[in-house]
């Protein structure tokens, strides 16, 4: 297979060599236009395109295929392929190559000679090898006799070379490797770098047929020295209030696949995803390796391109919808249509709030491991300092009530305004609560009545107030789960600190033991969870444009931050 791709003017052009399916126009103004498709198989052009490139193809065999397989293959004559690759050649400016399926050793050759001869005359652009082998449903893509001309004639010429579990055991044996079974990560690790000695400059070793986990990622880590972890798909830092209604999701628990990357220059790279239960995995291969020749056509370099091919593929299977009754293609397309809220997934349950604290996450972390939240962990908190906080913190649950108040007012459901109205009686409840708690601390109803509020008591109160007054009642919203998930996932860390060996977190004997248990408990918890599904639900109901989604993250990383300057406000009481 061979195919190129170019695109116009200020476009990065790409060479491809892949099987042909599919013709792409383009209009005048360089946007996708029309599609003529007539196969299911159209991975590479669909990824270049959805790359922002344009790809000519040099077609190396038909096939007759669908979602359940492929039941036949004719081959183009070998000197036809040679006469496509050097029509492309006399006229385009090819920014990079990429071989697909080659099906036999005639039209191999034909396709080295010819690259051959382009080094020739100048520059080779980079060149991505997929050695295309064996299909999905098992088909032989590549005859015997192509093997020995793809190791030595082709690969020492390549960029990257892409093969997948099956094939890297296929190309070691023909190398003379006995017995070679890649099971495992580490399996993967020793076979990349065996693969290297082929000439070529890179290898990617594809993980889609091996299951791993995270404690063989850390075990590969200690035994290779330099090895260089990239993490795609999976949850990042103070997320504990989505794990813990989801905790198989959390990355202990998770099974991974990792696509291992050795460079000829020393440097190894492990891109590790969450394993993707789906049947929309037809050509998955394809379009990574396109993906990669698309990403080094436009400047990208090599780590970075597979880093965002790799993430590409996998957000296009993860966003596919089934198609037939076989193995159905990934969604080639999700990073051209403006999806601006990612849909739930197994792995993904709250993709409104992950995008939320995502966005703002360095004020979010900053708030969640404050030095005031640490201090309550270890029981050092001064006495003082807390006092002034629960003071200030009652005056503000009056603004928050009033603000779910003025949310009701907003509502357009019975059943949102049923959600703020028992939000106001929750509030009221833990203000009793609150009484009582105070009260062992010696503090008086009276006393947090009279106490005075503070700047940072006033400017937050001020600031959900007037949101709530505004238009846009999704602004609101934000303003107030701020506040309600913030303090779950500060009981949450605290929590999952304690868990630990050897913990700094000290409750036993803490004097805000209460607190922390309030906070972490599945009473608060509950509360949480309906806070996480509201907001997701009101996202859906009513999605954003790119400016209103703007405005939301504006008023939930404001919230952040006015939440850590309550703790701010509390750590400065004495200085």
């Amino acid at each position: 297979m061979f195919a190129l791709c170019q695109v116009p003017s200020d476009f990065a052009l790409t060479l491809v060599l892949e099987l042909v399916y599919r013709r792409v126009l383009y209009s005048s103004d360089q946007q996708l236009a029309a599609q003529v498709d007539t196969e299911q198989k159209q991975a590479d052009l669909k990824a270049f395109a959805a790359h922002g490139c344009y790809g000519t193809s040099v077609i190396t065999a038909l096939t007759a295929q669908n979602t359940k397989g492929i039941q036949g293959v004719h081959a183009t004559p070998p000197g036809f392929v040679a006469q496509q690759i050097t029509s492309i050649f006399d006229d385009l400016d090819v920014r990079a190559i990429k071989t697909g399926m080659l099906f036999d050793a005639a039209i191999a050759t034909v396709v080295a000679q010819c690259l051959k001869t382009h080094v020739a005359q100048g520059a080779l652009p980079p060149v991505i090898c997929d050695p295309v082998c064996v299909s999905t449903s098992g088909h032989t893509l590549l005859h015997e006799d192509a093997l020995q001309v793809l190791i030595s004639e082709l690969f020492p010429l390549a960029t990257l070379i892409t093969p997948n579990k099956p094939e890297a055991e296929l190309l070691l044996s023909k190398m003379g490797v006995p017995d070679v079974e890649i099971n495992n990560l580490d399996d993967m690790l020793s076979s990349a770098k065996k693969l290297l000695s082929v000439g070529c400059e890179a290898v990617l070793l594809k993980g889609g047929h091996v299951i791993t986990s995270i404690d063989e990622v850390v075990l590969a880590q200690e035994k290779y020295s330099g090895l260089k972890v990239i993490k795609q798909g999976m949850l990042g830092d103070n997320m504990e209030i989505i794990l813990v209604n989801y905790p198989e999701i959390a990355i202990e628990n998770l099974e991974l696949v990792a696509d291992v990357l050795c460079q000829k220059s020393g440097s190894t790279t492990i891109f590790v995803r969450p394993h993707i239960k789906s049947s929309s995995t037809h050509g998955t291969g394809c379009t990574l390796s396109s993906a990669i020749a698309a990403e080094l056509a436009n400047g990208s370099p090599l780590e970075d391109a597979v880093a965002n091919a790799a993430l590409y593929t996998h957000l296009g299977i993860q966003a596919a919808d089934p198609i037939g009754s076989g193995h159905g293609p990934l969604n080639h397309f999700h990073n051209v249509t403006k999806i601006l809220i990612p849909q739930r997934t197994e792995t993904n349950p709250y993709p409104f709030t992950r995008l939320l604290i995502e966005g703002a996450s360095s004020s979010w972390k900053d708030y969640v491991e404050h030095a005031f939240v640490k201090q309550l962990g270890e029981g050092t908190l001064d006495r003082a300092r807390f006092i002034h906080f629960i003071k200030q913190d009652y005056l503000y649950l009056k603004y928050y009530a009033r603000a779910y108040g003025l949310l009701a007012a907003k509502s357009t459901s019975f059943g949102w305004i049923r959600s703020a109205t028992e939000t106001i009686l929750n509030v009221l409840h833990e203000i009793g609560n609150h009484k009582t708690y105070c009260s062992t601390f010696g503090i008086t109803e009276a006393e947090l009545e009279s106490t005075p509020e503070s700047a940072a008591t006033t400017s937050y109160g001020a600031y959900i107030m007037d949101v709530g007054l505004q238009g846009d009642s999704m602004k609101l919203v934000m303003a107030l789960t701020a506040c309600l998930l913030g303090y779950g996932e500060v009981g949450l860390w605290l929590k999952k600190q304690a868990s630990t060996k050897n913990s700094w977190v000290m409750l036993e004997g803490n004097p805000y033991k209460h607190w922390i248990q309030e906070y972490s408990g599945s009473m608060y918890q509950d509360a949480v969870r309906i806070g996480l599904e509201t907001i997701e639900s009101y996202a859906v109901a009513d999605p954003p444009s790119a400016q209103r989604l703007k405005e939301w993250q504006t008023v939930w990383e404001r919230c952040t931050r006015l939440e850590k300057g309550f703790w701010d406000m509390a750590m400065q009481l004495s200085e």
